[in-house]
C-alpha cells in the first residue's frame, strides 16, 4: 500500500488513540511490526499547543518510521493552520479525525459529528490539502447513526479534495463501540474510490484480518484497542498475510524484555510522575493478554516510583518465566 509517495512495509496500521498511541506506544509497535502507526490526536486550536499534553504529542522528528499525525478540529482555516504547523515540526502525513465519538470532541463539532455536514466536510479537507505539500489521509466512521449511513458519500468528497488514503471503522457514531463492526459500508466505500481505503474495527487476529481484507476488498487493516497490551499482533498479521501461516506468539523472555523496555521508555518520555502512572494501563495491558489470572496485576497499579515498577517487573518475570 502506498500513501502518496510513502510505501508501507506491512498493510498492518495502528490506529490514533488519545492516551494510548504516545510516542514510546507507537515506537513498540513499529519494531514489532507495524506498517504505519499514527499519532495521538492534536487539536487544531493554537491556543492548546503549548499545553503540556499538546507538547507530549507534538514535535515528531524522534518518530520512527513514516511521521504521519492526527489533527481535530472543525474550523477550516484552523485545520489548515494545524496541518502547516505540524509539517514544520517534522510531519510528513497529515491525517484528519472526523471518527472520533467522545461527547467531549464531538459537541465541539469535530471528529465524527462532521459527518453530519458534508459541506463543511468538503471545506476542511479542501483547506488542508490546499495548506501542505504532503499527502493528507481521512479518517472516519460509517456515519452519525444506522439510519444516516453517509460515509460513500463522504468518500466520494474525500477522493475529490485530494485524500491520499481513507479509513474506515466499521460503526456509526451513535454505536460508539458497541456490538460488532460491519464491514458492507467499507466494501462500498471501496468499490466506489480509487483512492486506497483502510478497514478498522474488531480487528484482533490474523485471521479476522485475513477475512476482512477479502471480504471488503481494501487495501490495509488498522488495529485499534486490539493493539492494547498486544503489540506482537503486528507481525503475525503481516507474517499471516504474507504466508498464510501462524506466526509463534512471543517467547516468555520477548514479552519480558518488551514490557520492561516499554515501561523505562514511558519513564523517560514522560519523567518519573507522570511516566508511573502511564505505565500502570499499559502493563495491565499487557498482563491481561499474557498472564490473565495473575494478581500481579492489582499489586502493579499501587506502585509510585519508576524504579520500584522496573524492579517488580524484574522480580515478577524471573518468577513466571
Amino acid at each position: 500500500m502506498r500513501i502518496g509517495a510513502y510505501h508501507l512495509k506491512h498493510p498492518v496500521i495502528l490506529a490514533p488513540m488519545a492516551g494510548v498511541t504516545d510516542l514510546p506506544f507507537r515506537r513498540m509497535c513499529h519494531e514489532l511490526g507495524a506498517g504505519l502507526t499514527v499519532s495521538e490526536m492534536l487539536s487544531s486550536n493554537p491556543r492548546v499547543w503549548d499545553s503540556r499534553k499538546s507538547r507530549y504529542r507534538m514535535g515528531h522528528h524522534d518518530e520512527p518510521g513514516i511521521k504521519i499525525v492526527q489533527i481535530a478540529g472543525s474550523e477550516p482555516e484552523l485545520m489548515a493552520a494545524a496541518a502547516r504547523h505540524n509539517v514544520e515540526q517534522g510531519a510528513q502525513i497529515i491525517d484528519i479525525n472526523m471518527g472520533c465519538p467522545a461527547k467531549k470532541v464531538n459537541k465541539k463539532l469535530a471528529g465524527s459529528a462532521l459527518l453530519q455536514y458534508p459541506e463543511l466536510v468538503a471545506q476542511i479537507l479542501s483547506a488542508v490539502v490546499t495548506a501542505v505539500n504532503v499527502p493528507v489521509t481521512l479518517k472516519i466512521r460509517t456515519g452519525w447513526d444506522p439510519d444516516n449511513r453517509n460515509a460513500r458519500d463522504i468518500a466520494n468528497i474525500a477522493e475529490q479534495a485530494g485524500i491520499k488514503s481513507l479509513a474506515v471503522h466499521g460503526r456509526t457514531r451513535a454505536c460508539m463501540f458497541k456490538g460488532e463492526a460491519e464491514y458492507d459500508t467499507i466494501k462500498a466505500i471501496k468499490a466506489a474510490v480509487s483512492i486506497p481505503v483502510v478497514a478498522n474495527g474488531d480487528i484482533t487476529s490474523p485471521e479476522k484480518a485475513r477475512e476482512v481484507l477479502d471480504y471488503t476488498g481494501a487495501d490495509a487493516v488498522m488495529i485499534g484497542r486490539g493493539a492494547q497490551g498486544n503489540p506482537w499482533l503486528f507481525r503475525e498479521i503481516a507474517h499471516y498475510l504474507a504466508t498464510g501461516e501462524q506466526l509463534a506468539p512471543p517467547t516468555p523472555a520477548e514479552v519480558s524484555a518488551v514490557v520492561q523496555t516499554h515501561v523505562r521508555r514511558l519513564h523517560q518520555h514522560y519523567g518519573d510522575f507522570m511516566g508511573v502512572r502511564i505505565a500502570r494501563k499499559h502493563v495491565g495491558w499487557y498482563l491481561q493478554q499474557q498472564y490473565p489470572t495473575s494478581e500481579f496485576r492489582r499489586q502493579f497499579v499501587a506502585f509510585d516510583a519508576a524504579q520500584q515498577q522496573l524492579d517488580a517487573l524484574a522480580d515478577y518475570f524471573v518468577t513466571v518465566n
